[in-house]
């Protein structure tokens, strides 16, 4: 609720672990109640990272990759692996190495390192050097309205592709289109017989083949035009980088991957229709969309996914073919608003408003001896079972690969079709050894871990970036204090969002509130200092302190409280928070406040209801909406126009300076959020007042300030929360 202190948290390196010092066995790793987790953006953009035009050099024995942690023994020509320790003969063009003539590869500094491995020209198709392809996907079952607006920011879309990009179209309603573009005076003819009178009615049914009756649905076959491009890219550019764009208007109603009858009074599931298993074409759906998505994964290819409705179109259905491939996902309720407009527009920018769109990336992990990987949480595909190509082996269970699964696991290697400089993926590890004798870190007190991603660039190089981390053992049975000085709680917090959210979709009947109040309950029983049964003299140290109102946000957050949103709402906001960085992932959970008024600069203040003042403007930072709310006086000087007064002018800069700041959120974000402008006591008012701390109810109003607000719910507030987390944290 007040500003974290952070320092460099993201770095060259771009990985935050939930502990920065690790306990020594898995005992001790069991009682630290926060899973062993690591954030990593993994092709993120740090002007610091060198590249360099040779190949790296590997271990003979783990093939992991020569770093700035390998021991070198300069007379015998010897770097030692600082995985399994293996001595390896540097090759004869290393032969002028020496203490004081290092390659940047072994730089302390250079803890990420990037390799050119591979060169421009080696997807040439035909007589073109392709570097990447798309094909949109058009929905046409849309009002005239809505059909312009997609198709105007399609044909702007197509304006900004690179001049060797290939494109491809496909339009569906019923049936489904492909069209072969290029051939401009070949426009579409509907031809009649004429050897027969032709009636009024015919001549309708002819031209408006696919009438929508009163009281139905669209006819609408999104699975089969997604399948017709998926098979289309597959037959012509297999391997070539290619996205399919699909812009979806409504739910399918026709063919696989139908989510809702035709008749408009069947309803769409709901999350209560999820619970009771009452919503039939779900699981069929999701069966489809499963093997979509391991047809684009084997071809390398990614699905985009642009859903403009008011109604649901079946975002929670097809999430399963997004993430796998790593793709990207806007919801948003018109291709007429600026959510869907200037999201599509960034997918397609050049420049530093590019997001740095990169294909056919793979992601290997290389361990310290008994740390062992459960998996990721994140956009992309385990390597367990598929084969790429000639040149990719099929990976086997290996000695780093942990019997517990989370997420994509049972490997040490994953697929990602498409990913971009902002892709995170949260990486869970274990600890295989048990025994204090062989305990890990009794020989070597620092632990290694390194993650290879090789990616194709949009300029169509491809590239290995080499990230290698080291942390501490110690000794948590024997004292906690180091333990605890390398706990990252914002970290921390978004690893157990993730976790939170991918139970209550793969474990049924997972209470997630209880879940986190119980974990929560034991890290401060753990963690805390108390006296046993006396809750006021309970205090947690500085390294915890906020993560209790982290956890008090999540628990009343979308991603938890899911019943106020759609399934389509709720499968959109976990893939957003699964695919962002740490920080973007901390605001979605626990939103940033800022005040604006005369009497102090722009600050932060409490994400609380006694920050609302009449005499204040907040700008509130959800993520996925940015709300400026004016207090009602504010808001009585601006509609009586003091701003336009040359004696007002502090006033008018007031009303100014949170614009400005909303825009700066607004330019570097992806998805680009909804702009909510608002007064104290307006009907929108509820975007800001459903994220603050209820301190101040329809139960204790008579105890509020003159100006402020109250909330009207039950729920309780963070004070209430706190009081019975001492409570129970300190009984015996």
């Amino acid at each position: 609720m007040s500003e974290i202190p952070s320092a460099d948290q993201e770095g060259i390196d771009s990985v935050r672990m939930t502990w920065n010092n690790w306990p020594r066995t898995k005992v001790e790793a069991s009682k630290c109640v926060i899973p062993l987790a690591a954030s990593i953006c993994p092709i993120h953009s740090n002007p610091e990272i060198p590249t360099l035009p040779y190949l790296p050099l590997r271990c003979k024995t783990c093939t992991s990759i020569m770093n700035c942690f390998s021991r070198v023994d300069f007379t015998a020509k010897i770097w030692i692996c600082p995985f399994c320790y293996q001595r390896n003969h540097f090759p004869p063009h290393y032969s002028m190495i020496s203490e004081t003539n290092l390659p940047a590869e072994l730089y302390s500094q250079y803890t990420t390192i990037e390799y050119t491995i591979g060169d421009k020209n080696q997807n040439p198709v035909g007589e073109f050097d392709v570097k990447s392809a798309f094909v949109f996907v058009l929905d046409t079952c849309m009002i005239e309205e809505e059909f312009e607006y997609a198709k105007s920011e399609v044909k702007r879309a197509i304006g900004l592709l690179p001049e060797n990009a290939m494109v491809g179209f496909v339009s569906f309603g019923t049936q489904v289109q492909v069209h072969e573009l290029g051939f401009s005076d070949m426009s579409k003819v509907y031809v009649f017989r004429g050897t027969k009178e032709i009636s009024k009615d015919q001549i309708m049914e002819q031209l408006d083949q696919w009438p929508v009756a009163p009281g139905s649905r669209s006819s609408r076959c999104t699975g089969v035009a997604l399948s017709v491009a998926a098979g289309l890219l597959g037959a012509c550019l297999p391997g070539t980088g290619a996205r399919i764009v699909a812009l979806v208007g409504g739910p399918c109603t026709e063919g696989p991957g139908t989510i809702i009858s035709k008749d408009l009074s069947d309803p769409v599931r709901s999350h209560k229709d999820l619970d009771k298993d009452a919503a039939p074409y779900f699981k069929k759906a999701v069966k489809f969309y499963d093997g979509l998505a391991k047809q684009l994964v084997s071809q390398g290819h990614v699905l985009d996914l642009f859903a403009s409705a008011l109604d649901q179109v079946g975002v929670a259905e097809m999430k399963v073919a997004v993430e796998r491939t790593g793709g990207l996902v806007v919801l948003s309720e018109s291709f007429g608003h600026s959510v869907f407009k200037d999201s599509f527009k960034r997918v397609f920018e050049n420049g530093e408003q590019s997001l740095g769109l990169c294909f056919n990336g793979t992601l290997e992990i290389n361990c310290s001896k008994d740390i062992k990987i459960q998996g990721i949480i994140g956009h992309c595909t385990s390597l367990e079972k598929i084969g790429f190509g000639t040149n990719y082996r099929v990976l086997q269970k290996g000695p780093s690969v942990a019997d517990t699964v989370i997420g994509e696991g049972n490997t040490t290697a994953w697929k990602m079709c498409g990913l971009d400089k902002s892709t995170c993926f949260t990486v869970f590890f274990d600890i295989s050894s048990s025994e204090k004798s062989n305990a890990p870190g009794s020989a070597n007190p620092q632990l290694y871990l390194q993650f290879l991603t090789s990616y194709q660039n949009p300029e169509g190089l491809t590239l290995l970036r080499v990230t290698t981390v080291t942390r501490r053992w110690v000794d948590s049975s024997v004292s906690s204090e180091e333990l605890v000085q390398g706990f990252d709680q914002e970290t921390a917090a978004v690893v157990m969002a993730r976790l939170t959210s991918l139970k209550m979709e793969s474990e049924e009947g997972f209470d997630a509130t209880r879940w986190l109040d119980r974990n929560l309950i034991r890290l401060c029983s753990k963690f805390g200092e108390y006296r046993k049964d006396d809750p006021s003299s309970f205090t947690l140290n500085s390294f915890f302190s906020f993560f209790p109102q982290f956890i008090f946000n999540l628990r009343r957050s979308q991603f938890v409280q899911v019943f106020n949103n759609s399934p389509d709402e709720t499968a959109y906001f976990r893939m957003l928070l699964n695919r962002e960085n740490i920080i973007n992932a901390a605001v979605m959970i626990q939103p940033s406040l800022i005040s604006y008024s005369f009497n102090s600069l722009p600050q932060p203040v409490l994400l609380d209801v006694a920050s609302i003042g009449a005499d204040r403007i907040l700008l509130l930072d959800s993520y996925f909406s940015v709300v400026i709310f004016h207090g009602m006086t504010i808001a009585q000087w601006r509609n009586l126009g003091y701003q336009n007064q040359p004696e007002h002018q502090a006033f008018a800069q007031l009303l100014q300076t949170p614009k400005e700041d909303a825009q700066t959120i607004i330019h570097d974000r992806f998805p680009v959020p909804r702009l909510v402008v608002c007064d104290q006591h307006g009907s929108q008012a509820r975007f800001l007042l459903a994220k603050l701390n209820p301190s101040a109810t329809y139960n204790n109003a008579n105890e509020m300030a003159a100006g402020s607000d109250i909330i009207f719910t039950d729920d309780v507030s963070l004070q209430v929360f706190f009081e019975h987390l001492q409570r129970l944290a300190v009984q015996s």
